[in-house]
């Protein structure tokens, strides 16, 4: 693609303009001669997409949008925020550079930033879009790990690549690219810091355990879903790490840490006024038993995961009013029959899809229903409001 075609003010204006559907402009082709009908529907795509996902890439002049793969696996605005909250040093080097959007985030904090991605086409129109954004990066179209290597950073942050040839989407490992269970020992004798994006599916012991040195995981959800794995690892950390989670909205955070490997002695009580469910970072670090010490709440059971109190608090999680405290049984579930409900189950042997199919129950509404196990085995449902 000879993106320069594209950065003419006629071409700009009909990108950000056009308002028909991607096909109805594939089927009525190109307006500008010199410049194919696939270049132009990849520019309005990457705009399109990027208003919610990177709204200062969405808003700035003459930004370029590179194939739909790399911005899907780009990180977003809100994630790419909270990296820059963790590193700050002299020098960076982003060794995995993709679109950027990590380099330039974390480049707020550094004073020399190298960016490396040895996809040369992305590279140049990730050195383009720096400077639309007003960032000084040195772009380097080359292999990171070859690109560091004999130079010292204060900080190299890595993103692996998680397509794999043979086996598709990835998540150990050993099957990213870089594999840094082999390449981590070299960077860290680049850099007393490592900060390594990986997916959401990794297990927290399995990646302890194979990074060794890890300081602190931040275990990052926006809107209730987990997007990111970061690992902070340092040459020389001792101790247990500390583990953040963090989930983001458009009005608030919600965060709450913990160091690994803490424990604590639970009670459990059956459900009084209020009911809590921890949201998808803290299910994720698996902290279940450390939120009674934090907040006043009281655990329902052992696996459950719900927890519950008298009075109303703020909580790292979603908040309901209990109706009603029902047996699971059929008589009680009568008055539920086609209902319009949402489910959820926690430590339950039916699943939500067994549930909605058994009651007739249809999804949506202002009905939450929760159907557990409490700790002496009762099986309950649990009619609530959300608050």
């Amino acid at each position: 693609m000879n993106f320069h075609q594209l950065l003419t003010t006629e071409v700009q204006h009909w990108i950000r303009t056009t308002e028909s559907s991607l096909s109805d402009l594939a089927l009525k082709g190109s307006p500008f001669p010199d410049i194919p009908i696939r270049d132009l529907l990849e520019q309005v795509s990457g705009w399109r997409k990027t208003k919610d996902k990177l709204p200062l890439w969405h808003l700035t002049k003459d930004i370029v949008f590179p194939e739909k793969l790399s911005l899907e696996q780009c990180s977003s605005e809100v994630t790419g925020l909270y990296k820059s909250s963790i590193l700050s040093g002299d020098s960076l080097a982003d060794i995995t550079g993709g679109f950027g959007v990590d380099a330039y985030y974390l480049g707020q904090h550094f004073n020399s930033v190298d960016y490396f991605e040895n996809n040369q086409e992305l590279c140049a129109i990730t050195k383009h879009n720096f400077e639309q954004l007003g960032l000084r990066v040195n772009c380097r179209p080359l292999d990171g790990i070859e690109g560091i290597k004999g130079k010292n950073y204060d900080a190299v942050y890595v993103d692996p690549a998680r397509r794999h040839g043979a086996k598709g989407k990835v998540y150990f490992l050993e099957d990213c690219t870089p594999d840094l269970t082999q390449h981590l020992p070299a960077l860290l004798r680049s850099a007393p810091e490592v900060l390594v994006k990986t997916s959401p599916m990794l297990d927290l012991s399995k990646g302890l355990n194979q990074f060794g040195t890890v300081k602190a995981v931040h275990i990052v959800a926006v809107q209730n879903e987990v997007k990111e794995l970061l690992w902070h690892i340092c040459a020389h950390a001792v101790g247990r790490p500390e583990i953040h989670t963090i989930n983001t909205y458009k009005d608030r955070t919600e965060r709450f840490s913990f160091v690994w490997g803490d424990t604590i002695q639970n009670s459990f009580t059956e459900p009084s006024v209020y009911l809590y469910e921890p949201n998808a970072a803290i299910l994720k670090s698996g902290a279940f038993d450390l939120l009674p010490h934090q907040y006043t709440v009281h655990k329902l059971a052992l696996h459950a995961h719900l927890y519950t109190s008298s009075e109303l608090i703020e909580f790292p999680g979603r908040r309901f009013l209990i109706d009603q405290q029902l047996p699971y049984n059929k008589n009680n579930m009568r008055q539920f029959k086609n209902a319009k409900c949402h489910v959820t189950t926690r430590h339950f042997p039916e699943t939500v899809a067994q549930l909605r199919q058994k009651w007739q129950l249809s999804d949506g509404g202002e009905r939450y229903l929760f159907f557990t196990t409490l700790e002496s085995g009762q099986k309950i449902v649990l009619s609530t409001q959300k608050i």
